[in-house]
């Protein structure tokens, strides 16, 4: 059964489906101040500091613990259908990861769609991670980062990387990744009743105003066509009460048909992006720690 705490996620994206259906007619703009919200799930860590960062035309956020280690880095990629989320809303969600991790977190603030499609986001990302590579840092030492539109930025970047022939990162972790720009997942309808913020028309147009003219199906993009041969080791955490949960069980199968290494955990009752409550729900506390125990090591951080 989910804790009392866990509910904060429900009355928040309940709120979310309130607004936009007394207002149909919602700007973008408007959506994009409302879904900033979701940062407010999030307790503040505290001993971290965050320092703004211009990478190349991007702004970025560093998340630094006290103590951590300098040389081990999170390249971590915001959610919002890559058209609403910004280095702001994520920070503490984030923060809570790198701090259990003992590492930096370097949060993109990319370029949103519909103004700036698809590769667009993923363009910037690759650009941080080979700017992380020119400041010294081993590709070793890099763990990919990120949740929804950002789980799938996670995915799709080490592709990019290894399509121009960069060394690839140590790890990939995905959270609640948005993988599948047709939206054919089985389990809109087996979670319909329990989901509370994502439908399959809400996926299917966001994925619209991401792709531009980018073709649904381009493996760049929709993660159920990409190739994962040679992949770094991969864990995948999504909420079992997701609507697009079918997602991240269809890229695990994908990596593991591949011969990657894909650990997927799926955490009943929970709902799209559940680590947003990181330090005021125990479910969210545990998949941080989770997270954390599983990257530490492939960063040779013990």
């Amino acid at each position: 059964m989910a804790s009392p705490q866990a509910a904060a996620i429900d009355q928040l994206f309940d709120s979310f489906v309130a607004a936009m259906t007394a207002n149909p007619a919602m700007g973008l703009e408007e959506l994009r101040d409302l879904l900033e919200k979701c940062g407010d799930l999030a307790s503040d860590p505290g001993q971290v500091d965050y320092l703004d960062i211009d990478v190349q035309g991007t702004p970025c956020l560093w998340a630094v613990p006290h103590g951590c280690a300098q040389d081990r880095v999170l390249l971590a990629l915001h959610g919002g259908g890559c058209v609403t989320g910004s280095r702001f809303s994520h920070r503490k969600m984030f923060a809570h990861i790198a701090k259990a991790v003992g590492c930096r977190a370097i949060i993109v603030d990319y370029l949103r769609a519909p103004e700036n499609p698809h590769p667009s986001q993923v363009n910037e990302s690759v650009k941080v991670y080979e700017w992380l590579l020119a400041q010294g840092l081993k590709p070793a030492h890099i763990a990919t980062l990120g949740d929804s539109a950002g789980g799938l930025l996670s995915l799709a970047v080490p592709l990019a990387i290894r399509a121009k022939g960069l060394p690839l990162p140590a790890a990939v972790m995905p959270l609640s990744p948005w993988c599948d720009m047709e939206a054919t997942a089985a389990s809109f309808e087996t979670n319909a009743k329990v989901e509370r913020l994502i439908s399959r028309e809400m996926s299917y147009n966001m994925a619209g105003f991401f792709l531009g003219d980018t073709p649904r199906q381009d493996p760049t993009a929709n993660m159920l066509y990409a190739d994962f041969k040679g992949y770094p080791p991969t864990y995948i955490q999504v909420g079992g009460y997701e609507a697009i949960m079918d997602d991240s069980t269809r890229v695990a199968e994908r990596i593991r048909a591949a011969g990657g290494d894909c650990k997927l955990d799926v955490f009943p009752e929970m709902q799209h992006v559940f680590q947003f409550m990181a330090g005021r729900a125990p479910e969210a506390d545990d998949a941080v720690a989770r997270l954390a125990a599983w990257v530490k090591p492939k960063l040779g951080l013990g």
